[in-house]
């Protein structure tokens, strides 16, 4: 059974830094996707950043590239977004996702309803 726990949100004022983590456990795939998701209230879910787990692609947003690191520890089965420059904007639950098995994530990834979620974790950005 695939679980996804997110942690690390919380309340930062504008220009801040968080970073958020993601437990991963149950995955059996060798190579998959796995991604941030965020959803701001009255807002439709917007992929945020993903990677290539198995492989070394990472993808990006528009809106947070420069800004949003993806990355992961094998050991710990983590998935992390290191979020800098933090603005207002940013304010949503921001959830972690898997998807597989892939050798690498699906051109959509930003829009593509993962197989996996977990909880969310909320990030507030106050201006």
């Amino acid at each position: 059974q695939v679980q996804l726990v997110e942690s690390g949100g919380g309340s930062v004022q504008a220009g801040g830094s968080l970073r958020l983590s993601c437990a991963a456990s149950g995955i059996t795939y060798i190579r998959y996707c796995m991604g941030w998701f965020r959803q701001a209230p009255g807002k439709e879910r917007e992929g945020v950043a993903a990677m290539n787990i198995g492989g070394q692609s990472t993808y990006y947003a528009d809106s947070v590239k420069g800004r949003f690191t993806i990355s992961q520890d094998n050991a710990k089965n983590t998935l992390y977004l290191q979020m800098n420059s933090l603005k207002p904007e940013d304010t949503a639950m921001y959830y972690c996702a898997a998807d597989g098995p892939l050798p690498w994530c699906r051109g959509d990834w930003r829009i593509r309803n993962f197989d996996y979620w977990g909880q969310g974790t909320q990030v507030t950005v106050s201006s």
